[in-house]
């Protein structure tokens, strides 16, 4: 029990603490590249930027702005807002106030997300391509910073950078999840100097249109298989923190209960479409980041968790408290117990500093086991699930 206790922990170590640090080591022991962005001049591509906005009326307009607003040569730039589907009224305010400005992909049938995208996909005629959420907003040079790494013919998609806007008196899941994505995208860095980025986000990403598949239909994170299919064909995902979306937290621990769950969910249907990335003769860096970042993430830590407690409470009732095992076991109850006066105050819409990373800790890895349930169940759909965001704040902090 003890050996099997000491191989759980270290693997939840390994996923949360040892990759990042060795990923760390193996950029600064390695010769440095010289960028291929310091050696080439303006580089300005044609672009599409594609918005997929299914029932987002309210975002419209200041997307929209943000959207025109991008520095990058009009002339080079289309816009095509996707709102298949919508029942809000998205395409009547579209084509009144923008329809001289924007293209505008609509239709009254619903068929889901990754349906839309395949069918926005094939009136693109621009060599790249952008994709970002109709609920993000953009700084205004991001266009530019994620089309600059095209120069390079080994990159076959971009990355920006998930930002949360956060306000000072934010509950804790909202806290929480501003700091997983610092976290993240930390990893994203190190992940891109190494060799690529394990997955794009898909409020901020672009690809080589010419590298472009149709996804099927049922597909939950579009984003990430998109992703993953072009670094498997041998291209690299660069990592563009210059250009960033910023989105704002979940609106209740409720709403980021089921999309933490419907990613998890998601995840799993990855890896099995992706097992072929488990070769390390033929992937290499690409098996080792993808494993190491999100297989022991998704399907190895959540499932260690409740085994370390479980078997250092068979320890601590065989062989006592009084030793290393039992220091271990009380440290966990603390862990656990912060987390759970975590979740009560958030459901109370009370904040603790202190407590929210115990608590969202625990929350990510309860909804990963939550989503592997439910991909078991086949309840999972490629049909679009909005979940309502935090009201809009003037101020970043």
């Amino acid at each position: 029990m003890k050996l099997l206790l000491l191989i759980c922990v270290g693997l939840v170590v390994y996923t949360y603490l040892g990759y990042g640090l060795i990923v760390w080591l193996l950029i600064r022991l390695r010769p440095k590249k010289q960028s291929v962005l310091n050696q080439v001049g303006d580089f300005l591509p044609d672009v599409t930027l594609v918005i997929p906005a299914y029932n987002e009326l309210n975002c419209l307009p200041d997307k929209v702005a943000n959207s025109l607003g991008q520095l990058y040569p009009r002339e080079r730039i289309r816009y095509l807002f996707v709102t298949e589907g919508s029942t809000d009224g998205s395409d009547t305010w579209l084509h009144t106030h923008f329809g001289d400005s924007v293209d505008i992909l609509g239709g009254t049938e619903r068929r889901g997300k990754v349906a839309a995208i395949n069918r926005a996909m094939q009136q693109i005629t621009t060599p790249i391509v952008v994709f970002t959420d109709a609920n993000t907003q953009l700084n205004p040079e991001a266009i530019g910073n994620i089309a600059r790494h095209f120069q390079d013919p080994t990159i076959g998609a971009v990355a920006g950078e998930k930002r949360i806007q956060t306000a000072k008196d934010e509950l804790a899941a909202g806290s929480g999840e501003g700091l997983y994505w610092k976290y993240e995208s930390q990893l994203k860095r190190w992940d891109a100097e190494l060799y690529t980025i394990m997955g794009a986000a898909g409020e901020l990403f672009a690809i080589r249109t010419e590298l472009y598949e149709p996804m099927s239909p049922d597909t939950i994170l579009d984003d990430f298989m998109l992703s993953l299919r072009i670094a498997e064909r041998g291209y690299r995902v660069a990592y563009e923190p210059e250009a960033y979306a910023l989105e704002r937290p979940s609106f209740s621990i409720i709403d980021e209960q089921k999309r933490k769950i419907r990613i998890a969910a998601g995840g799993f249907q990855s890896m099995v479409w992706l097992k072929s990335l488990l070769n390390p003769f033929r992937h290499g860096w690409l098996t080792f980041e993808y494993v190491s970042h999100r297989v022991m993430r998704w399907a190895v830590t959540p499932f260690c968790l409740p085994l370390i407690i479980l078997l250092n409470g068979l320890i601590v009732i065989r062989d006592g408290m009084n030793s290393v095992w039992g220091l271990l076991f009380a440290g966990q109850i603390a862990f656990y117990g912060a987390a759970l006066l975590g979740y009560i105050l958030e459901k109370r819409q009370l904040r603790l500093k202190a407590v929210f990373v115990p608590f969202y800790f625990t929350f990510m890895n309860g909804c990963a086991l939550a989503g592997w349930v439910r991909y078991l169940r086949g309840k999972q759909s490629g049909t679009w699930e909005r979940v309502r965001r935090a009201k809009a704040i003037d101020a970043l902090t």
